[in-house]
């Protein structure tokens, strides 16, 4: 199976060399490091560390891994992973695993589940991720535990949903339309450490955490009242050839 590693990075020439360092390149053949915008020298960092690197300068996650994916359109297994350093890229066998065996389709890397470092996830984000999750999993009776973007999915099942995020709503974009499509989805418990350098350009001021949570709140909402009407749609069909 090939596999191959998108990496979005804004600014993080600090550390995108320690994340590409500990990826195993026998397991990865693959790595991009999407560039958004970075205004210091994450991009030249990259390429030196043995990077594909390319420029997305549309500021926002899911645009960078929308370009990610456009570059390597022949993987068969695609592996998401920050580049500030706060995911542990040697666990990606974790994650790549089940898929490989066949047993799921997407994998979500879980930090709750696994080993969060101390003061690496703030207490407004601990508290948006819960409230996201238990929504997802009220709503539409998933057993999620986080919205982490440290995550493996096939390449046939994300053709399948069809990914149009530009922003914030990336990973929980994914995680509603794999339990809508009906995905195998499982978690593994993933490690989490504090970023290697800097402070995060969404979760590191209150600004960015509550957009972000606005975002994803907004998001799962909309999706719930479009799966309502196909749900309502779908009674209405069977009743009426019932009838």
């Amino acid at each position: 199976m090939q596999i191959s590693a998108v990496i979005p990075a804004y600014n993080e020439a600090e550390s995108i060399a320690s994340v590409l360092k500990d990826i195993d390149r026998t397991l990865v053949k693959k790595i991009v490091v999407v560039d958004n915008g970075s205004t210091d020298s994450t991009g030249e960092t990259a390429v030196k560390n043995g990077a594909l690197v390319i420029q997305e300068n549309r500021r926002g996650y899911g645009y960078a891994c929308l370009a990610g994916i456009a570059s390597v359109p022949d993987a068969d297994i695609y592996v998401f992973l920050d580049g500030d350093y706060s995911d542990y890229p040697d666990e990606i066998p974790k994650l790549i695993e089940p898929i490989q065996n066949g047993e799921s389709d997407l994998v979500i890397g879980s930090r709750v589940s696994g080993g969060a470092e101390k003061g690496s996830l703030s207490l407004p984000q601990r508290f948006g991720n819960a409230l996201a999750v238990f929504l997802l999993n009220l709503i539409f009776k998933t057993g999620y535990t986080d919205l982490g973007p440290f995550r493996a999915i096939r390449s046939s099942s994300l053709k399948q949903l069809g990914m149009k995020d530009k922003k914030y709503g990336w990973t929980v974009e994914m995680q509603i339309k794999a339990a809508f499509f009906g995905l195998k989805i499982s978690e593994v418990p993933v490690s989490y450490r504090k970023r290697l350098a800097g402070k995060s350009k969404v979760s590191g001021t209150v600004r960015g955490v509550f957009l972000a949570g606005m975002y994803i709140l907004y998001y799962i909402c909309a999706a719930f009242f479009i799966s309502l009407f196909y749900r309502l749609r779908k009674q209405k069909l069977s009743g009426s050839e019932a009838g």
